[in-house]
């Protein structure tokens, strides 16, 4: 059945308990949080591709075998702006905005110099991150949206550039036990110099929530005006794995890109002549190890884990060939019931990498320096030093990759992801064991499966003990859509929860255990109460 990927969202606001067919484990209790684009057209305007989308996010409270659903748009300033001029006015990656003709010289004028020096979006429609106690909608520029996680309410909005030079930042932060986060970001032309940035958010209340942020370390770009674009990167106890691979911002065509009515999407180039550089970082130290890594041409999104053992890193990404899979989602491709456009599609590869850290420097050039027996994966000895690494392709097909967290750092045995072998949209989810090689999965006919989320049972006794969840948006005519659950050892359903209203294509999800949902319950009604307190105490001053 064809779904329209165009089509606006409508919000439910309003918590609305689903209808729950099997049964919820018990020990299951807290929120999954899912955000995507939502909204495709104002007025008589439209985005040019799908991630351009306003942000809807929806949220699914669940609690002794219920679940309470609602959604809500993130009404930041980009919503804001969009819907009080009842058209597109804010330009987006793939949509560049242009003014009303109506509108006079000189708001032109200012328009044009907003865009020579963007002034990104805060259209967070990627992701969920936890800073401190605090949640924030995120996409990838230096803004991003705290939000309520039990309201979905757009709270405050958060400028990386007021506490560290950061004009790009990914989506996919990492978290160690004590919940500090670990991100990283692009600095660009900072003091003559474009650099990315490894920083640290420490756990913990802090207003505002990026005071104490600290810079681990930097690492010069290759090239000062093109930096290379990543939405992920790696980490273990003692490394961050950071690659800087062949696709492309140019930062020049960029500044120059309203003027020359295309969008900013068009100025990422995808180099396919240079190698892909990998960076191994000691957290301890903020310095990159002696080693020099390379390897072939590459476009990597997600990383999937890393771990450390005997000397190695070893490292899991999902690599694709070229840039071709951003190109697919432009509306025009999308919505193109015939298929042809999946002819372009460039089919993803599960790759594993080792990079022996501390490698024999009397080793021969053209001998492979990774020992280990259970992985395929080598890093040759270049007459330079450098270690040219080739990866062992465990598997085909597979994007959006999970584990269980609590693996993050560890050698990892299973990956929960979103089955696109033969087209950037899932209609199928799948559990890969990286040992026996073996895939099972999951689908239904005229339903699209989000990407799974891992949730691990408390005391599991395995690592693939716990339950997947993954909302489902259900094409059959009268049927309502759902969120799913499966058992996350046999990945055969348990339960579903049919919602009463309409989910649509998103991009990531985060999953909130009870407690912090409850801590963060309590520590609003403190904040609330003080504020009431302060208020009464002033008054009483007055009168």
């Amino acid at each position: 059945m064809p779904f329209d990927f165009s089509k606006n969202a409508v919000e439910s606001p309003e918590p609305c308990k689903a209808e729950v067919k099997g049964n919820i484990p018990g020990w299951l209790q807290g929120t999954l949080l899912r955000t995507g684009p939502g909204i495709f057209s104002v007025g008589e305007t439209s985005y040019n591709h799908w991630f351009d989308g306003m942000a809807i996010m929806n949220s699914f409270n669940i609690k002794d075998g219920e679940v309470i659903h609602r959604s809500k748009f993130l009404k930041g300033d980009t919503y804001q702006a969009n819907m009080a001029a009842k058209r597109i006015v804010i330009s987006e990656m793939g949509t560049m905005a242009y003014p009303d003709p109506s509108k006079n010289l000189i708001f032109k004028a200012i328009t044009f110099l907003n865009h020579t020096v963007p002034d990104f979006t805060d259209n967070g429609a990627n992701n969920f991150i936890k800073y401190g106690n605090d949640y924030y909608a995120t996409s990838e520029t230096n803004y991003i949206r705290k939000i309520d996680p039990v309201t979905l309410e757009t709270q405050e909005k958060v400028d990386y550039l007021k506490y560290l030079p950061a004009n790009l930042v990914s989506s996919h932060p990492h978290y160690d036990k004590e919940g500090n986060a670990y991100n990283i970001g692009t600095s660009i032309a900072e003091k003559g110099k474009t650099k990315y940035m490894i920083f640290k958010v420490p756990a913990g209340k802090t207003v505002p929530v990026l005071k104490n942020v600290q810079v681990l370390c930097t690492i010069p770009c290759r090239h000062l005006l093109t930096p290379s674009y990543y939405h992920s990167f790696g980490m273990t106890d003692n490394y961050i794995i950071f690659m800087e691979q062949p696709l492309k911002l140019d930062i020049v065509k960029m500044a120059t890109a309203y003027m020359r009515g295309v969008s900013w999407a068009s100025c990422v180039k995808f180099c396919p002549e240079e190698n892909s550089l990998i960076h191994l970082i000691d957290r301890r130290t903020g310095k990159e190890v002696e080693t020099k890594y390379q390897t072939g041409t590459m476009i990597v999104y997600h990383h999937v884990n890393a771990f450390e053992d005997d000397g190695h890193v070893v490292f899991d990404v999902i690599a694709y060939n070229d840039n071709s899979l951003y190109d697919m989602f432009y509306f025009d491709k999308l919505n193109d019931q015939s298929g042809s456009s999946n002819k372009n599609y460039s089919k993803p590869s599960y790759k594993r990498f080792a990079l022996p850290v501390h490698p024999d420097k009397g080793a021969a050039v053209g001998e492979d320096l990774v020992k280990h027996k259970y992985t395929t994966a080598s890093a040759v000895k270049e007459k330079d030093g450098k270690l040219l690494c080739q990866a062992e392709v465990l598997c085909d097909g597979i994007d959006l990759p999970r584990i269980n967290y609590d693996f993050n750092g560890k050698r990892h045995r299973f990956v929960y992801g979103s089955i696109v072998k033969e087209s950037a949209l899932t209609q199928q989810v799948g559990k890969f064991d990286t040992e026996t090689k073996e895939m099972v999965y999951w689908n239904e006919e005229d339903c699209l499966p989000s990407e799974p989320v891992f949730i691990p049972r408390p005391n599991g006794e395995s690592e693939d003990d716990g339950v997947v969840l993954l909302s489902v948006i259900n094409g059959k005519p009268g049927q309502p859509d759902f969120l799913l659950f499966l058992d996350g050892k046999t990945f055969k359903e348990v339960a579903r929860a049919y919602v009463k209203a309409e989910l649509c294509k998103d991009m990531h999800g985060f999953f909130i255990p009870q407690g912090h949902c409850i801590n963060w319950l309590v520590r609003a009604a403190i904040e609330v109460t003080t504020e009431l307190m302060l208020t009464e105490q002033a008054a009483a001053k007055v009168f």
